[in-house]
């Protein structure tokens, strides 16, 4: 073949494989060798080759019996270590997670493996999902590909930072993140690829390393929205194990992608247009629009008024349950473990010294709303709002079928820039919060570059368990951006 494996997308090396242009033993190594030559990108937390590798052996054994699983069978991955694997070291990129090794796989995981997929290795990410920088890593900063600019590194978004980086930087065709408020979207956006949360429930979170469970959805990032979607396809499952797992029928989401968008209505959120906001933001939204237009869809304005107070309401919730979820990382049972003269000494000892900054900073706040006596003026008053977000939505989806807007506020910036100022590095979630706590399908897609040629992301926001609409609508807005541009090239 004229391209290397590693430029093939997920569709197309899917397609070669059946097609017996290669096997999965030569496309798992060239991604194994892209990933030793990409490893100034600090993408990978632990590197699997050996299981990549037996893997990808079962499955050309497999296809040459006729006995191929699937879209999946044979196409390499990358897995944000925020899931649990059999056996292999799985630390949500903390110190206090040193050494563990589960004895049990994530469902998705799962499904994936049993889909024939081939897990490369396990992705850098921010600390326990906590961050939009992906610096928060105990195991260091991940580099964005599309970077260095003016000679700085530039932070590949996060948290699922290593996974984003992963898919842009040539190493994996695909990989999985977690989307909590923006973190599948957002570094999606940074680096120039497609990134689905999908709704709350359509993925199993079992054996995924919990931040915030009512938050919390695992989803698909790749190159383009077809490969999106057949990565989808094989994460889905309804799991009897996840309480809130729905038990909804997976369609076949790459069947969705028929290019016709006509008599669609999609929303333009007035509320989205924030202060300060870059004139090339607004311009790519702008032209996001009359791309659907041209399409034959209907674009009309709505409001989601009470879109102002999603971050603070997240900063409250997804913290609160992040001090009860992390309350388990103990140093008695797994892990890190700090000796002290007592038992309470070696919780104390374990805990500040395996939490990074920003972990600490978001158990403390968790634990004040949680406290006897601000619950109610925090904690629930926050419920109160979340569930006012989750009614604007519905009432706009009463008229329309889809929402666009931004995915970010900005491109990429500089590895350093808003480490120091918490509240400049959450505004990065301004446009990705109000899905998630109202639990919505939201994809990022490439759209266009930014004035120093860095990408820009648009987003779709669907309907509940309405994720063919949004990568119909998405396959669309591909097709109309043209987007090419690659790391390196411009």
């Amino acid at each position: 073949m004229s391209r290397k494996l590693t430029d093939l997308t997920l569709a197309e090396a899917r397609d070669g494989l059946t097609a017996g242009e290669f096997t999965s033993l030569e496309l798992t190594e060239a991604c194994l060798s892209a990933m030793d030559a990409g490893r100034d990108l600090n993408a990978f937390i632990t590197e699997t080759p050996d299981l990549a590798r037996a893997r990808a052996a079962e499955s050309d054994a497999r296809r040459a019996a006729g006995e191929a699983r699937g879209a999946l069978d044979g196409i390499p991955y990358a897995a944000k270590d925020l899931y649990c694997t059999e056996g292999v070291l799985s630390t949500a990129a903390s110190h206090i997670l040193d050494g563990f090794h589960p004895t049990y796989e994530s469902t998705v995981t799962a499904n994936l493996r049993d889909a024939g997929a081939v897990m490369l290795g396990k992705a850098n990410l921010d600390e326990f999902a906590m961050g939009s920088a992906n610096i928060t890593s105990y195991y260091g900063p991940v580099k964005n590909p599309w970077g260095p600019k003016d000679g700085r590194d530039l932070v590949p978004g996060g948290s699922s930072g290593g996974s984003a980086a992963a898919v842009a930087g040539g190493l994996a065709p695909a990989a999985i993140g977690t989307d909590t408020g923006g973190s599948i979207r957002q570094p999606a956006s940074f680096c120039g690829i497609v990134g689905l949360k999908p709704t709350y429930g359509r993925c199993s979170r079992w054996g995924i390393i919990a931040f915030a469970s009512s938050l919390d959805q695992a989803g698909p990032m790749a190159r383009t929205v077809r490969d999106t979607a057949i990565l989808l396809g094989g994460m889905a499952s309804h799991d009897p194990k996840d309480s809130t797992s729905v038990p909804v029928a997976v369609p076949d989401y790459e069947a969705a992608l028929t290019g016709d968008v006509r008599g669609l209505r999609v929303g333009i959120p007035k509320e989205y247009v924030v202060e300060g906001m870059a004139s090339e933001i607004k311009d790519l939204w702008a032209r996001g629009a009359d791309w659907l237009k041209a399409a034959g869809a209907e674009v009309v304005e709505v409001s989601l008024p009470h879109t102002k107070y999603a971050l603070p309401t997240y900063y409250i919730i997804a913290p609160a349950e992040a001090s009860s979820n992390l309350a388990r990382y103990d140093g008695v049972r797994y892990g890190l473990r700090v000796p002290g003269n007592s038992l309470e000494e070696m919780y104390e000892n374990t805990r500040g010294e395996g939490f990074g900054q920003e972990v600490r900073r978001r158990i403390m706040i968790g634990t004040y709303v949680l406290s006897a006596g601000y619950y109610d003026a925090y904690y629930l008053k926050a419920q109160r709002v979340r569930a006012r977000i989750a009614e604007d939505f519905s009432k706009a989806f009463e008229t329309v079928d889809l929402l666009l807007t931004p995915t970010a506020p900005s491109a990429a910036f500089a590895i350093g820039d808003k480490q120091d100022d918490p509240i400049a590095m959450y505004l990065n979630d301004v446009f990705t919060v109000p899905t998630s706590l109202a639990g919505l399908p939201g994809l990022s897609l490439p759209a266009g570059l930014s004035l120093d040629g860095l990408p820009l992301g648009l987003q779709l926001i669907g309907k509940p368990f309405d994720e063919e609409t949004v990568l119909r609508a998405a396959g669309v807005l591909e097709d109309a951006a043209g987007f090419k541009a690659v790391p390196g090239e411009g």
